[in-house]
């Protein structure tokens, strides 16, 4: 088939108007699990720094002879840890033009742009909190960074044979990567024992989303629910009972892959010198400028009561 001649049609009429919905869609993801779930505080420097301490160990020969003198117990110094702040921002620059023109999807360029940049910042933000980066005081030409937490976590952690925790776990070193293997719930169970020994009571195993689905196939001590009235097969394991109690599993899509971390959230905390803020800047031209940004550390207020898994495999 074929049109009649001089069929004028839609490839050759002009003047028809776009179709252009005026929504604008993004799924691009911005959860937060590890800043939502860790404390909140104000700091006051660019070195925030705080104090650690632990007991003497338990002992089974403590008995005094009666009216004997008093041994003086020696006393330990507590230990004097800090993080840097770092500053960290997002900008926008968006013409008078732009700003002005009748657009798809939002009224002002300006505000959807800050909208969707103060997302991205909270997004680089927890990525930065999570990964191994050590702390550096910075100067002049260097900005400053604050220690992540795979520089903190050393004293419950299960790694590759030729992984190495940070030497000081205070933030000043990073960890040195090993051989990736995969995820076994043997190492998950070393790890939150680890911590239990410590004093530590985790609540929260933080993942990417490969190994928590590993996790989901672990079949030692778990248990499936039977969802037989409507019909649901459940698969995954949200929450994991250990003998110690039973941990939260975060599925974290800004966490590094190859850690699987096991928390105690009561032991850390995000501090802000600056909280988020806006500022404009000075105009030099047909267009407006914004600045994004927020000053903040990590703080590790006992890195024992939490640990990880590291080193693994992401595929």
């Amino acid at each position: 088939m074929a049109q009649p001649t001089n069929t004028f049609d839609t490839y050759d009429a002009v003047g028809i108007r776009e179709d252009l919905q005026d929504v604008i869609y993004s799924i691009a993801p911005t959860e937060t699990p590890f800043m939502s779930a860790a404390a909140r505080e104000q700091v006051k420097n660019t070195l925030h720094e705080w104090q650690t301490d632990t007991l003497a160990s338990a002992s089974t020969s403590n008995a005094v002879i009666e009216g004997d003198e008093a041994t003086l117990d020696a006393s330990v110094a507590t230990v004097r840890i800090g993080n840097h702040t770092q500053i960290m921002d997002k900008t926008v620059v968006i013409t008078g033009t732009q700003e002005a023109v009748d657009k798809a999807g939002r009224a002002s360029e300006l505000a959807y742009q800050i909208a969707k940049k103060s997302k991205e910042l909270k997004r680089d933000i927890e990525s930065t909190l999570l990964t191994n980066q050590a702390r550096v005081a910075g100067n002049a030409s260097t900005a400053r960074k604050f220690g992540s937490i795979g520089a903190f976590i050393a004293t419950n952690d299960n790694l590759a044979a030729d992984g190495s925790s940070p030497t000081a776990a205070d933030g000043s070193d990073a960890r040195n990567d090993g051989t990736q293997r995969g995820l076994t719930e043997a190492m998950l169970k070393d790890v939150i024992k680890g911590t239990w020994n410590s004093g530590g009571n985790p609540s929260v195993i933080m993942v990417g989303p490969f190994n928590k689905q590993k996790i989901s196939g672990f079949t030692g001590g778990s248990t499936r629910f039977d969802a037989s009235e409507d019909k649901t097969l459940y698969t995954s394991i949200d929450v994991y009972s250990s003998d110690f109690g039973d941990l939260e599993v975060v599925p974290n899509r800004f966490s590094r892959e190859r850690d699987a971390l096991v928390l105690d959230m009561d032991y850390w905390a995000v501090g802000f010198l600056r909280d988020f803020t806006m500022h404009e800047l000075s105009k030099t031209g047909d267009s407006e400028k914004r600045q994004l940004l927020a000053e903040l550390t990590l703080i590790s207020r006992n890195e024992g009561a939490s640990g990880g898994v590291f080193d693994l495999t992401t595929s």
